[in-house]
């Protein structure tokens, strides 16, 4: 078939700037007329000509309310751009984490490579016809645009007049692997329809040992269980966790994929987690039934995941410290040494401690995943997490909830691969026991005000801001909150200059540094889809293992207090108490 290409004429639509994690808005605002062929239009225009025509990119998500649709419409637009081929995962379905690895790796028939993605995701928020969608673009090395081209296409949404799109363009199926054939003015154009797991689970065979796992999953003393939160991730866990390692039909939670995902919240977290939560035993109802030895969540677009062990939760901060600890030798893609490792600013210090013991290159950057791209791509880093339930490596350009599972499984069968027989089996308890032991534990918790008003969020950080000025000042806030918390001897706004290419970003984080090596960090979070989110951190370090056991909260206590009477959080928002706390 020849299809035409149509110029329609577009009118500029307010706030369509792309935050770190692209655009995201409710489901009524992106199928206004015109709203998401604008931001599409846009990012061609904002991308250098052989990054479009003749180009391959790929295009799909997690499935979420208005994906199907939304996919046709930039397969149309593709088309009339020049784009040479459009690849799509089946059903429209690829995580986050499989997008990159199919940028980076997968190659077509006729020897074509991506150079690019549009990826259809709102993450974690919530789906359906009331609830979030979202987009962004992903660049040749499989990461995010970077600021550069992020600012071009908020600069071209508000003057863009046009856009272009092949209207008569049948819609495709994507619910069958194959190829479509259709010629334009510029030539041939094709959309290959794929399956979207081969390419990722022959990515994560290279990287693990998938026999020693299966031994660990058949042994009858361990049990597991993986809650894909009916999120994307559940394309990929049949595959995996079933197919390729062996695991019970019956270890997966709500692994069919739904475009509102059952209607919950797809928040690997404690909070929204609820069923796996209760399972594995840490739910406000004790269980007659055994926990599992290990279980994990993944968010929407599976980027994300949250580790369990029987009753016992492991933050993320303390989750890619462990995992860089004991990575070269328990993971083979690492056994010949780690680059370095690198953190975001608000993740607590204990990966920090795990560098500075192995003698690595450590790097604190911003929150957002484009940071650590920029160190893998120039040979500085291989793995790297932060606080908000992201871990990933150097094997792509996004964090990897996957990822994160089977490195943790990696860990356990091969703490276990001479016990398998024993009595008792190391646990993901022991394991984090051990490393306390060994590094010491910062205690560490995160506290999010959700949909606080926007003009009360910014007077709050402003008020921060303005208090920092005085050390005198904030030490007697703390100390008439609290006489038994130290003295904050540095108050600032992060900055960073990245390494690679000299780049600064600034206004990151305001950040209260206590004598002890306690910390408070304060940050608005942008990754809602309406108002805004405030985010506090609060982490303090004990180095005595004799006191590294405490319950996380009692430990905590003091610092927290100290948090909201200094940020005069109650007064500025009207919350006395957060929406979740991890």
């Amino acid at each position: 078939m020849v299809f035409k290409v149509s110029k329609v004429s577009t009118t500029p639509i307010d706030g369509q700037k792309p935050g770190t994690s692209g655009l995201r808005k409710k489901v009524k605002v992106f199928i206004q007329r015109h709203y998401l062929p604008n931001f599409v239009q846009s990012t061609f225009n904002a991308l250098t000509p052989e990054k479009v025509r003749g180009a391959t990119l790929v295009v799909s998500g997690d499935g979420r309310y208005f994906s199907k649709d939304a996919i046709q419409i930039i397969i149309k637009m593709s088309a009339a751009n020049g784009v040479r081929r459009v690849w799509v995962g089946q059903n429209g379905l690829l995580s986050t984490p499989a997008v990159s690895a199919v940028i980076r790796e997968r190659v077509g028939v006729d020897g074509s490579k991506a150079t690019g993605a549009f990826i259809l995701t709102a993450s974690h928020n919530p789906g359906g016809p009331h609830e979030d969608f979202g987009i962004k673009y992903n660049m040749e090395n499989g990461g995010p645009a970077p600021e550069a081209i992020t600012d071009k296409i908020f600069e071209n949404t508000k003057t863009i007049t046009e856009y272009l799109i092949a209207e008569d363009l049948p819609n495709i199926d994507i619910s069958t692997s194959g190829v479509a054939n259709f010629s334009g003015p510029e030539g041939q154009f094709d959309v290959e329809v794929f399956d979207s797991a081969s390419d990722y689970v022959k990515l994560m065979k290279s990287i693990f040992d998938f026999d020693l796992i299966r031994k660990l999953l058949s042994s009858s003393k361990f049990t597991f269980c993986y809650d894909a939160l009916h999120g994307v991730a559940g394309a990929y866990a049949h595959r995996i966790f079933v197919e390729e390692l062996g695991a019970q039909e019956s270890s997966l939670l709500n692994c069919v994929p739904k475009e509102d995902f059952g209607g919950g919240h797809p928040d690997p977290n404690l909070t929204y987690a609820k069923e796996l939560v209760a399972r594995m035993g840490l739910g406000k109802l004790d269980s007659a039934v055994d926990p599992p030895e290990f279980g994990a969540a993944a968010d929407g677009d599976a980027d994300r995941n949250m580790i369990l062990g029987k009753r016992f939760f492991v933050t993320p901060s303390d989750s890619v410290a462990i995992i860089a600890a004991n990575a070269v030798d328990a993971i083979p893609y690492f056994s010949s040494g780690l680059k370095g490792v690198a953190r975001s600013m608000p993740t607590s210090a204990a990966l920090d401690v795990v560098a500075k013991n192995l003698n690595l290159q450590f790097f604190e950057v911003p929150t957002g995943w484009k940071f650590f791209g920029n160190l893998m791509d120039a040979g500085l880093c291989s793995i790297c997490g932060e606080e908000s339930f992201g871990t990933g490596s150097d094997h792509i350009r996004e964090k990897d909830g996957i990822w994160a599972v089977l490195a943790w499984l990696s860990i356990l069968a091969f703490k276990n691969k001479e016990n398998l027989n024993g009595d008792k089996l190391v646990t993901v308890e022991d394991i984090v026991r051990q490393h306390w032991a060994i590094y010491g534990r910062h205690y560490y918790t995160r506290y999010d005000y959700e949909n606080v008003d926007a003009g009360a969020a910014k007077d709050l950080m402003a008020y921060l801001v303005k208090l920092q000025s005085s050390l005198d000042e904030i030490n007697s806030v703390v100390k008439g909150a609290r006489s038994d918390v130290s003295n904050v001897v540095n108050a600032d706004e992060f900055e960073y200059k990245d390494p690679v290419d000299g780049s600064v970003s600034k206004h990151q984080g305001i950040r209260f540094l206590f004598e002890d090596g306690s910390r408070l960090v304060f940050r608005l979070s942008g990754t809602g889809s309406e108002g805004a989110t405030i985010r506090l951190y609060i982490e303090q370090y004990e180095k005595d293992s004799s006191k590294t056991g405490r319950d996380s909260q009692e430990a905590l206590a003091p610092l927290v207090e100290v948090a909201l009477k200094l940020s005069k959080m109650l007064e500025f928002t009207g919350r006395s108490a957060p929406t979740v706390i991890t």
